[in-house]
């Protein structure tokens, strides 16, 4: 099974015509099709169900599309570390980020860092643990940064400088956005927005005995999606502080749990991982911004 192939099959996956990918891939159309039917051969299974003029993945399809992927990137991203070795003005690094305010003090130590080497790329991946922990253990990412301990047993890490502070964003017009701090009585029975990650831990362990007799109304990977839903009155959504507009013409109010409840934020990289050059350098410096920000 070769890249190119695999290449191939994505584009073809993407645009769902024959014609189409094939223009794409600057290929003729009976070198694409020549090229599909032997990785099908290959692997023994259908990958496309072929219609008139379209073309849809099959299941298996759709699985060698998530396998392929991934392939794919990190094909692209060894190419990429090769020609940056000799590179000594910059590289490429791969980040996964969770959502947080704190991710301002990466992005100062991007732009300190980017002084000494301008030829500095980076690329971003946004999600919950659960969906960028898995690409930097399968080598697709050089750092990691996450809203819960990092496992000390596959993983080194540094502690950002602050916390996040947790709390209930919610409609301006509703009672509650009066309040100075939300217990958990405020939250009993009324619909919640939280991430699957944040309530099946941080907010399990906040409620304790009481976690029962609150109701998830719907999950979120993305905080700004969920207070668009909480602008409409469709429900409360628990999130970190500074992460949605609250401003006065935004609509909502964040309003601070209490007890207090914080989470802490960590960068971590594998610890058997080999950096490129330019991701060495930039660990060092980072260890060096944030022990500045931490004095």
């Amino acid at each position: 099974m070769e890249i190119r192939t695999l290449r191939y099959f994505l584009a073809a996956a993407r645009e769902e015509n024959m014609s189409r990918a094939a223009d794409f891939l600057h290929v003729t159309q009976p070198t694409l099709s020549k090229a599909i039917r032997s990785l099908e051969d290959e692997l023994g299974k259908q990958l496309f169900t072929r219609h008139s003029f379209s073309i849809r993945l099959t299941d298996e399809g759709m699985l060698l599309r998530n396998r392929a992927q991934d392939l794919v990137s990190m094909a692209d991203k060894i190419e990429q570390e090769f020609v940056s070795l000799d590179d000594i003005t910059g590289g490429e690094l791969y980040l996964g980020l969770a959502e947080s305010y704190q991710i301002r003090f990466l992005a100062r130590s991007i732009k300190e860092f980017k002084k000494s080497y301008p030829n500095l790329h980076y690329h971003i991946t946004s999600g919950d643990t659960e969906q960028i922990a898995d690409k930097l253990d399968k080598g697709l990412l050089d750092f990691l940064v996450l809203a819960e301990l990092p496992d000390s047993r596959k993983y080194e890490y540094i502690e950002f400088p602050e916390s996040d502070r947790w709390g209930l964003v919610v409609p301006a017009s509703d009672p509650l956005s009066s309040k100075e701090r939300i217990g958990i009585g405020d939250l009993k029975d009324i619909p919640l927005f939280c991430s699957d990650q944040a309530w099946n831990n941080e907010i399990r362990k906040w409620a304790e005995n009481d976690f029962a007799q609150l109701r998830l109304e719907g999950s979120f990977r993305l905080s700004y999606n969920g207070s668009i839903f909480a602008k409409e009155g469709l429900g409360y959504l628990l999130t970190f502080d500074k992460l949605v507009n609250t401003t006065p013409e935004s609509g909502l109010v964040f309003v601070p749990l209490y007890p207090v409840l914080e989470t802490k934020l960590y960068i971590s990289w594998n610890r058997h991982q080999a950096f490129t050059p330019i991701a060495e350098r930039f660990l060092k410096h980072l260890r060096s911004s944030f022990e500045n920000i931490s004095e």
